[in-house]
């Protein structure tokens, strides 16, 4: 019966114009990186809500990072954030990550959580403590370099509450002057992933409000400087996919933080509000992927799709799971837009059946294909029902609670 669904959605695809074996290349290639930080505990800023058995310290993080990676075949690599992973060694925590089959992916500085940046970071009316938060992100440069590291992602919180805290101007010069310093600092094969924020911690003014801004920096910085977008990171109504497809036009896309909003930054499992969303996003990049500008081929061809979520409520390897097969399904959908028929319909104007191309693909069931795909990888057909029903889950029980937290 399940060899006859995949046989009907053969059919209907070829049908469609729809190559299967090109889409199925193209699920191969996909790449999801995780964030060390969704294993361990988080919360909200009422709570931690402690769970059993999340890690106690990095290296515990990628065994469970591990464990996603080797029932999805999609996540071969694991952000680090710095302190909250900072050990001694990292050629060590390099090594141990691949004898699991990982690799240490986005360095994340941390210029949030001490004192010293209450009034902001490299923002900071304070020369010195300016020098403090420039110095750390000379560390992660350093920190990368060591661990092999492509990318570093950069999120200020630095902000005001209020009108005349801080002079917007003077914080712009500040904020631009340290991340001139890092990018001086970089390997030549080394990305600075800038990161904007609407609003939170500060609700005055961000100092890196919106993607104009991320996109300006960049643009003063130099190449190896490029845009990061947040899903999550937007006021109700942002349309994402239209920034994305902007930002790509610009050959400035660095990557994204998937995670679902329904009002701001809710940091939700991927695809859990508004698939959809998720799914126009795919669209616009797999449309750029057909474009004949070879420099925006090759934008689209180094976006990093990472996840960035807080699971304050979720058993921390399941949720990871579900936000990974909702990427991965959505792409997939994203696979069956005939861009060919997308555009001779926009061309004579046909409003409805332009819409109709694209909205048909999101409305499969994708399931069949997703099926054959994992089964010709050797992968488990059902990942969550085999992670669930393997002996993990139960084993990291016996670290208790308490384990590593932000």
């Amino acid at each position: 019966m399940t060899d006859r669904a995949y046989e009907l959605f053969e059919e209907q695809q070829q049908a469609r114009g729809i190559d299967l074996n090109e889409a199925k290349a193209k699920l191969r290639a996909l790449r999801i990186e995780t964030p060390s930080w969704g294993y361990g505990d988080s919360g909200t800023r009422f709570k931690v809500f402690k769970k059993e058995g999340v890690p106690r310290n990095p290296f515990e993080k990628f065994e469970d990072a591990a464990q996603v990676h080797k029932l999805t075949g999609l996540a071969p690599s694991v952000a680090i954030h710095i302190p909250w992973d900072k050990v001694e060694d990292y050629g060590k925590l390099r090594s141990h990550a691949e004898s699991l089959g990982l690799s240490i992916g986005a360095v994340n500085p941390n210029l949030f959580q001490e004192d010293d940046y209450m009034l902001g970071s490299v923002t900071n009316a304070d020369a010195a403590i300016r020098r403090k938060a420039t110095d750390h992100l000379l560390e992660c440069v350093d920190i990368a370099k060591e661990t092999g590291s492509r990318d570093l992602s950069l999120w200020f919180a630095d902000g005001t509450n209020y009108p005349g805290q801080g002079n917007i101007r003077k914080r712009k010069a500040w904020m631009q002057e340290a991340l001139g310093e890092m990018y001086k600092a970089l390997a030549p094969d080394m990305r600075m992933l800038i990161e904007y924020k609407c609003f939170e911690p500060a609700f005055y003014h961000t100092d890196l409000a919106d993607w104009g801004m991320a996109y300006n920096m960049a643009l003063k910085l130099g190449p190896q400087a490029e845009v990061l977008v947040d899903t999550g990171h937007h006021l109700p109504g942002a349309n994402i996919e239209h920034i994305v497809a902007y930002l790509i036009d610009e050959k400035r896309l660095g990557g994204f933080h998937f995670n679902s909003r329904k009002y701001a930054d809710d940091d939700l499992i991927v695809g859990s509000v508004n698939p959809y969303e998720l799914f126009l996003i795919f669209y616009q990049i797999l449309s750029a992927a057909t474009d004949r500008d070879e420099a925006v081929k090759a934008c689209v061809n180094n976006i990093a799709y990472m996840i960035d979520q807080s699971h304050n409520i979720e058993a921390k390897i399941p949720a990871m799971l579900r936000s990974v097969l909702n990427v991965q399904t959505q792409f997939a959908k994203a696979l069956l837009v005939n861009h060919e028929e997308v555009e001779e319909a926009a061309n004579r104007g046909d409003v409805l059946a332009a819409e109709h191309a694209v909205r048909s693909a999101f409305e499969f069931d994708v399931a069949p294909l997703l099926r054959v795909h994992r089964e010709e990888q050797g992968l488990p057909v059902d990942p969550m029902g085999a992670y669930l029903s393997a002996s993990y889950g139960k084993d990291i029980a016996a670290r208790g609670k308490g384990g590593a937290s932000w």
